[in-house]
């Protein structure tokens, strides 16, 4: 040993110290859980925890039999759920899940801008369908019509909400039955398209979304699932996350 360093550590060692080379190894750093950078739904609403959002009550708007909802209960299992599906063919499913899940109700109506009755477009695919204030040249039928603000008023559900919308091009109708509730919104979960949706009364592709919910004080804080067409695997669709244009990570621009 270096004769100085025996000196050092024979000094040291009567007060009950000794030297130690200092490790040249690099300090262990926890590994980045995998949602931090996933396209999928369940890492979208984990990044949205992640950040402090709140939800006390989910809106699922084209419920179909509950799966989305199911999803998400995995990340917010303590709000309450309202899942509103136009197509009587989920019923039973639905009355299912809500037993199953005792913080679940269900209606079965279309959303929108009113209450009363609205056409409705299905060609026997119980996933997929369209509402529209005119009647469908074919695979036309009606089906109740209700507002997410009565159901929100009637059942007294709490804020903050998050409202996820699977509805294919009846989204301006659904806000505007939703002004109320809006204003009081932490997410809003909507399934945007590259085109224009030929069965739909109005269709948003993806960038005129995004300005259409900036005039409702939202930006555009997650995509995820994208989808390509079977013809030719273009770009057809993804689910946009919207927040509150108030929120402060809208203030921070850069990228660390």
């Amino acid at each position: 040993m270096n004769p100085v360093k025996a000196l050092v550590q024979k000094t040291l060692g009567r007060f009950g110290y000794r030297v130690s080379r200092i490790s040249s190894a690099p300090p262990r750093v926890p590994p980045v859980p995998d949602w931090t950078q996933q396209p999928t739904m369940t890492g979208a609403l984990r990044r949205a925890q992640f950040r402090g959002v709140a939800v006390n009550t989910v809106i699922d708007v084209g419920a179909s039999d509950g799966r989305w909802s199911e999803k998400c209960l995995q990340v917010f299992p303590d709000a309450n759920y309202l899942l509103m599906e136009a197509l009587a063919a989920h019923e039973s499913k639905l009355r299912e899940f809500a037993q199953i899940h005792q913080n679940v109700t269900f209606v079965l109506a279309a959303a929108g801008d009113q209450e009363g009755q609205v056409h409705f477009k299905n060609a026997g695919d119980p996933f997929s369908g369209a509402a529209s204030h005119r009647p469908f040249e074919s695979n036309d039928s009606v089906v109740a019509l209700t507002t997410i603000d009565s159901q929100v008023s009637r059942r007294n559900l709490p804020a903050p909400y998050l409202i996820k919308l699977d509805t294919h091009g009846f989204e301006a109708a659904i806000f505007a039955g939703a002004a109320k509730t809006l204003e009081q919104t932490a997410i809003v979960i909507v399934e945007a398209y590259n085109f224009e949706l030929q069965r739909a009364e109005q269709t948003f592709r993806f960038h005129e979304l995004c300005a259409f919910m900036e005039t409702l004080g939202f930006r555009c804080s997650d995509l995820v699932d994208p989808a390509y067409r079977e013809k030719d695997y273009m770009f057809w669709q993804m689910d946009l996350f919207f927040e509150p244009e108030s929120r402060p990570e809208f203030n921070y621009n850069a990228f660390c």
